[in-house]
């Protein structure tokens, strides 16, 4: 199954949301994302098609498995990448908006490289 970019953003802000929100419904993910609430109707639809998540009869997102091992890929590339990019002087919002676009077409055989490589420099 292939996720494109936009599914991409959507399982990393329900992770982000779900690291500080017990529960997560549609209407959480449109505000988080300043997206319309038909917008968000339909990725979430799209998701779910997709086998990344479930909506229980209330509303409520959950994982299935495999979703939320993309989207916690999803975000650890995002909170490296931004780290990587503050610490040779980008400033925290530019940092982030830039890693946000390197975080979806960045191989993973060059993100792991990048992990590495500041792993080592951390033991230094």
């Amino acid at each position: 199954m292939s996720l494109k970019e936009s599914g991409e953003m959507y399982l990393e802000s329900i992770y982000v949301l779900k690291q500080s929100k017990q529960s997560v419904r549609s209407i959480d993910v449109a505000e988080y994302m300043n997206f319309t609430k038909p917008s968000v109707s339909r990725a979430i639809g799209l998701l779910k098609k997709q086998g990344y998540i479930v909506v229980d009869k209330d509303g409520y997102i959950s994982f299935t498995d495999d979703g939320e091992k993309i989207a916690g890929k999803i975000y650890e590339r995002h909170t490296v990448l931004t780290n990587v990019l503050k610490a040779i002087g980008i400033d925290e919002k530019t940092a982030a908006e830039d890693a946000c676009r390197i975080e979806h077409v960045i191989s993973e055989k060059t993100f792991d490289s990048i992990k590495e490589y500041l792993q080592q420099k951390m033991q230094i």
